[in-house]
């Protein structure tokens, strides 16, 4: 029908422009905070591009909900200010009738925001885990920079080196403060390489000295080396029980009866359903006068919008808290959600102000003896 392509076709046009420039937006957010991560020393720099891609990855569910709501928003908005819901509202075409065009447009989206929602997201935070463990949990040799002071990973030691030969195995000028509980150690060498025993590796420092200064009693020594080694081996991964819940697998969540686990589960479901109930609260939240045009009701759009989501995250605290169940939390947030959206689609059907049918025989009456068409006789 002529009726529901044309408002598909608009709801498609929208949709795509508004998500073009959210993707824009976000995506330049994050690259910003990401490079001040990499700039930070927290995330390897040749990992920021494939972070970057995880991050926006991990956040398309809710750009797409919120694409899809402003699309349907400002399509019924204009549609409003152009007079065109004059015209289908006085053919008989109610507010409920451009549901199912709505949805028939944005269910492939609904369905991409349950899929990355309830699949992509544990396992693209599974993999930013892993990505910044690897980093964070390599071994202090790996975290040394030519003319740079950085910390070991445990922050005990702290190291400054030089460079030497190209491939990086050598270095000059190798400087090494280590701090325990019992003393605090300075070493310093002209060159130091590295050097694979078995499994384990070493740095092997050449002509140089150690200064200790013993924290319990205040005693202090010299030694000169020739040759000084210090390991630097591999620290063991993450194992995969320890990782939090936003990494884990929806069904493992479903297995796991902690309530951080029923926590997530509520935010996951929550943001499926949420999605699908903004697209029904668009309509009605789009009315406008077409003698007052104006970006208020955009404005009151993206605020509750905003509250909405600020709600589904709540659910997963109230959740997690052990204040509500699953179920309940998703009832009391969506369930109402719901509900209003229904009463609103309701409301703006009855009362929208538009002209209604009168009874046969109205007209005549009106027309008869006494009626106004008598009293504008002369």
């Amino acid at each position: 029908m002529l009726f529901d392509s044309t408002l598909r076709k608009d709801l498609a046009r929208n949709f795509a422009a508004t998500l073009v420039v959210i993707l824009t937006i976000v995506i330049t957010l994050f690259l910003i905070r990401t490079l001040g991560q990499a700039a930070g020393g927290r995330v390897s720099p040749q990992d920021v591009a494939l972070l970057l891609g995880y991050t926006a990855l991990g956040h398309l569910p809710t750009m797409l909900a919120l694409s899809l709501f402003i699309a349907v928003v400002s399509t019924f908005s204009r549609m409003h200010r152009d007079s065109e819901m004059v015209v289908w509202f006085a053919s008989g075409v109610s507010l409920v009738r451009f549901v199912r065009p709505v949805l028939r447009m944005a269910w492939p989206v609904l369905v991409v925001v349950v899929v990355l929602a309830l699949f992509v997201w544990p396992w693209v935070n599974r993999q930013k885990v892993e990505m910044v463990d690897r980093f964070e949990r390599r071994s202090d040799l790996a975290r040394v920079a030519p003319g740079k002071f950085q910390s070991s990973g445990d922050g005990s030691r702290v190291f400054f080196t030089e460079r030497g030969d190209d491939d990086g195995s050598t270095g000059r000028n190798v400087f090494i403060l280590t701090r325990t509980q019992t003393a605090e150690s300075v070493t310093s060498a002209g060159t130091g390489r590295i050097e694979y025993v078995g499994d384990d590796r070493y740095l092997v420092l050449s002509k140089g000295q150690r200064n200790e200064q013993r924290l319990q009693g205040g005693g202090a020594s010299i030694a000169g080396f020739d040759e000084y080694r210090v390991l630097v081996g591999e620290r063991l991964s993450t194992r995969t029980d320890a990782l939090p819940a936003v990494a884990r697998r929806t069904i493992e969540l479903l297995r796991d009866g902690s309530a951080r686990a029923q926590g997530e589960l509520a935010w996951r479901f929550g943001l499926a359903l949420g999605a699908v109930n903004l697209c029904l609260l668009g309509i009605p939240l789009a009315r406008s006068s077409p003698r007052r045009p104006s970006n208020w009701g955009l404005l009151f759009a993206l605020l509750a919008f905003v509250v909405y989501y600020n709600l589904i995250n709540l659910t997963e605290a109230w959740v997690a808290s052990g204040s509500l169940g699953v179920v309940q939390a998703l009832a009391a947030v969506h369930g109402t959600a719901l509900v209003l959206a229904l009463v609103l689609l309701s409301r703006s059907g009855r009362m929208g102000g538009w002209p209604r049918l009168r009874r046969p025989g109205a007209r005549a009456a009106m027309a008869g003896p006494g009626g106004p068409a008598e009293a504008a006789r002369p």
